[in-house]
């Protein structure tokens, strides 16, 4: 058997983090790095990633960024084949793109309902059919798909976000039922609340007042406290866990009255 230390260490291992440039999975991102994967940092913003890298370099762990439109096919191949030039292989796969919005359901423009649905859904959907091909043909890989507490009851304000969301937990589910006797599994890290960049627009006062009361930790997440999730889901010590919707809520989804 294994040690505590060795279940959870990702030595040899290597990590993309699709959206590495943002808080939530950049911080994720670092967390991989200290447990010893060599982590691909994925975005459009090499200033943004230049933060995470310097973080994990400091730390003695071994990173790169890697620009990508992780919308388009093509760009994703293309960041499949850049990530095996640079580390040899792909072990883990975290989907945590993503862009939200406040706008009332009859006011929605197609432009804005089309960006949200093809950042959020489309391009995971595209990630989990590259990496989930090589990973499926070397009989081994954990993807690791950023969900939402929306993707499991609608949260008001947001319908197109928590719409793409639902969508995601769905086919999340339905990949880790097709993969699991193959070696590969699929699971959905589900953040609570956590003031990240594409949801600060719509905490307004009320709101936050609203979701406190329905949080019996009675605070918003920290960053930092995702990184426990994201290394169970990687490591062997997840070994036996697919198809799940691991929660990081402060009790937010246990919560009624």
């Amino acid at each position: 058997m294994k040690t505590l230390a060795e279940l959870f260490s990702l030595k040899n291992k290597v990590a993309v983090v699709i959206g590495g440039t943002g808080e939530l999975c950049g911080t994720m991102a670092e967390g991989l790095a200290a447990a010893g994967a060599a982590v691909a940092i994925v975005g459009r913003d090499a200033a943004k990633a230049q933060k995470r890298l310097d973080a994990i370099s400091h730390a003695r762990g071994k990173a790169a960024f890697f620009s990508c439109d992780t919308t388009s096919k093509a760009g994703l191949q293309k960041l499949l084949a850049d990530v095996i030039a640079k580390f040899g292989k792909a072990d883990i796969l975290m989907n945590g793109a993503g862009v939200n919005s406040a706008t009332p359901f009859l006011d929605i423009p197609e432009e804005e309902f089309d960006k949200i649905i093809t950042v959020n859904l489309k391009g995971l959907v595209l990630a989990c059919q590259i990496f989930g091909k090589y990973m499926l043909a070397r009989g081994s890989g954990s993807i690791i798909n950023v969900g939402s507490a929306s993707g499991i009851k609608p949260l008001s304000r947001v319908f197109t976000y928590s719409a793409s969301k639902a969508a995601v937990h769905n086919i999340s589910q339905n990949l880790a039922r097709e993969w699991a006797a193959k070696g590969v599994r699929v699971n959905i890290l589900v953040p609570g609340f956590f003031p990240a960049e594409q949801n600060r627009k719509v905490l307004s006062p009320d709101r936050i007042k609203s979701i406190m009361a329905k949080t019996p930790m009675n605070r918003f997440g920290e960053a930092h406290e995702l990184i426990g999730a994201a290394l169970l889901l990687a490591s062997d010590a997840g070994s036996f866990i697919t198809g799940a919707e691991l929660v990081v809520d402060g009790g937010f989804d246990a919560m009624t009255i």
